[in-house]
């Protein structure tokens, strides 16, 4: 099998809260992969995920699924199942890390410093301070920053937010001490890391939220060499 001849099935989409993004992103990857020679094909993944997967027979997925559902283990599983290869962290890596409680028990359990935190239903959330600010409200199964409230020293109450109607993030929040610092973000292919990036919010904003993220166009065209890297190395272990 030679690079033109191997299937990549791009999933993208979903249904979580970050599916717009997750549009975007997947269609970038699937334009440098189709740059790159390979044959693509993208999936709007739904619940029939599986039955599509069957249809289109891809040799390897690349998963650009965002948040609940493509970043928690439950399309690795899914994957698993059905004996497809894919791109990122397996199962139980995805799952432990996507939840944020239990991500911090493993951590510290291996004795990494996390930040006290407690876990309790967004109702009693916005009733009173759970802890004395500054400190920060998230749901603990969401990424990209969806649901975050930083709460300040001077705010008397917390977000009311957590009690409308139109909240779909789920019963519980993660009530977390607010620490001040920088960010930094280093990603890790294989036993290469690829560059530690330092995060800043543009002027005006309070952190480096949602559009923060994703307010501009992400230029993907330099991360052509590296889904090449990532392919070749899945090629070359297949048996």
């Amino acid at each position: 099998m030679t690079k033109h001849q191997i299937h990549v099935a791009v999933l993208m989409g979903g249904w979580s809260s970050e599916r717009e993004v997750s549009l975007r992103s997947g269609a970038a990857c699937a334009d440098a992969l189709e740059g790159l020679g390979y044959r693509v094909t993208r999936l709007d993944v739904a619940r029939d995920v599986a039955e599509r997967l069957a249809e289109v027979q891809t040799d390897v997925c690349l998963n650009a699924l965002h948040g609940r559902y493509g970043e928690d283990g439950c399309i690795q599983g899914l994957l698993e199942m059905l004996d497809i290869p894919y791109t990122h962290s397996g199962v139980l890596a995805s799952a432990l890390a996507m939840h944020k409680e239990r991500a911090k028990a493993v951590l510290a359990a291996a004795g990494v410093p996390v930040a006290e935190s407690l876990v309790l239903s967004r109702t009693e959330a916005a009733k009173a301070h759970a802890m004395k600010p500054p400190y920060v409200i998230k749901p603990p199964t969401e990424g990209s920053s969806v649901g975050v409230f930083i709460v300040r020293e001077d705010q008397r109450h917390p977000p009311q937010e957590l009690t409308s109607a139109e909240w779909t993030l789920g019963e519980e929040v993660m009530v977390e001490r607010y620490i001040a610092g920088r960010e930094l973000t280093c990603a890790v292919m294989g036993d290469e890391a690829l560059g530690v990036i330092e995060i800043r919010p543009a002027e005006g904003l309070a952190f480096y939220d949602y559009d923060a993220k994703y307010a501009r166009e992400v230029q993907f065209t330099s991360f052509r060499p590296r889904l090449n890297q990532m392919f070749t190395n899945w090629y070359r272990s297949c048996p």
